[in-house]
């Protein structure tokens, strides 16, 4: 999410009257949950949504307007439909949020995927009849298994079914918060529908946990949704064979600073596989062993590098604000590291300014 969209909402969250608070919650989860797959919105959603934390309109009218807005738009090219759909899923899911509607059953979670992506995919709210892999960054281009067509509405009820059995009473906190992170990993591994799984898991996990009497920081969803999904991604990955095993530790760091205000460091580059995490420790002014102070500078500049080329392997292209949360450093410093590797000829670049994107070179 780009600095200047976080800095807008975050000037009327800081406001003293609740329900403008309430609204800006909303509408950053909503506008934040996008970068999960790499969309950014526009700046007439972001106009649109500023009308309605002021309350000049409300979310229906919202959504009114966006799906008006983009129906008088006669053509448009990839980056304009990446950006309808960011507008669109935005806007309902702030409509959602706002709700206090919810049932814990499997139909929730499909009514949501409808609610949130008709009209934009044709399998809106369609369980999917087809096997899906997706290359991960994370995983350095291996996917993780997902449930096969023939057993998606079985374990979906299953899933569900285990946890409307499960009773909360008596446990701790922090037993509550594990077994949390064990329900929502293993609801994500089905990926039911053919796209949207993330943010559709997102705002289900939400509602889910207001259910269960949670005043959960949304927020934190809207400044580490692209955490959110790989650290689902290290929770359902394995490769025994090379020493590669289910990690939940990342996704249990996300809730107990999303149930219980904790500051877990939520560093995307620390969920890479193999990823060293003593090459961030500070090193001062000494030599470290046989290697001089440079070398190991060095070491991680190259180590940044590869993991944004590692990034770009699995998506057509990306803007610098969102490799930049990729890498968990700020937008110049990532520009920076862009520059040298187009100066290196292994990524190009189109377009200018915050329409700027980046993609690996060909051949």
């Amino acid at each position: 999410m780009s600095e200047n969209i976080s800095f807008d909402f975050d000037e009327y969250i800081r406001q003293s009257e609740p329900d403008k608070q309430n609204k800006g919650y909303l509408w950053q989860t909503a506008i934040g949950l996008q970068d999960v797959d790499g969309l950014q919105p526009s700046e007439y959603l972001i106009k649109t949504a500023k009308k309605n934390i002021d309350g000049d309109i409300t979310l229906e009218e919202v959504n009114e307007l966006i799906h008006s807005y983009y129906k008088s738009k006669k053509t448009r090219n990839d980056v304009e439909i990446r950006t309808e759909e960011a507008d669109k899923v935005s806007a309902r899911i702030a409509q959602i949020l706002s709700e206090d509607a919810f049932v814990f059953a499997p139909g929730q979670l499909i009514s949501i995927h409808r609610r949130l992506f008709g009209g934009i995919y044709k399998f809106a709210g369609v369980i999917r009849d087809y096997n899906i892999s997706k290359k991960e960054w994370v995983l350095k281009g291996e996917s993780v298994t997902y449930s096969g067509t023939d057993t998606i509405k079985d374990t979906l009820n299953y899933d569900f079914d285990l946890e409307k059995s499960f009773s909360y009473s008596g446990l701790s906190v922090d037993e509550s918060i594990k077994h949390i992170t064990e329900f929502i990993s293993n609801l994500w591994q089905i990926h039911p529908f053919g796209e949207g799984n993330t943010r559709t898991t997102a705002v289900f996990t939400i509602k889910y946990l207001r259910l269960l009497g949670f005043n959960v920081n949304n927020t934190l969803f809207a400044e580490n949704s692209w955490y959110f999904r790989n650290a689902l991604v290290r929770a359902n990955y394995a490769d025994i064979q090379n020493g590669v095993y289910e990690d939940k530790s990342f996704l249990e760091k996300f809730f107990r600073n999303l149930i219980l205000n904790e500051n877990n460091k939520l560093k995307n580059r620390s969920l890479l596989i193999g990823y060293d995490l003593s090459t961030e420790e500070k090193i001062g002014d000494k030599k470290i062993g046989d290697k001089k102070i440079g070398d190991k500078k060095s070491a991680i500049n190259q180590r940044t590098k590869q993991a944004i080329l590692d990034y770009l392997k699995g998506i057509e292209y990306a803007k610098s604000s969102e490799i930049a949360e990729v890498v968990s450093l700020k937008q110049s410093r990532t520009r920076d590291y862009l520059n040298e590797l187009i100066d290196e000829g292994k990524i190009t670049s189109q377009g200018a300014n915050k329409n700027k994107t980046y993609k690996l070179k060909n051949g």
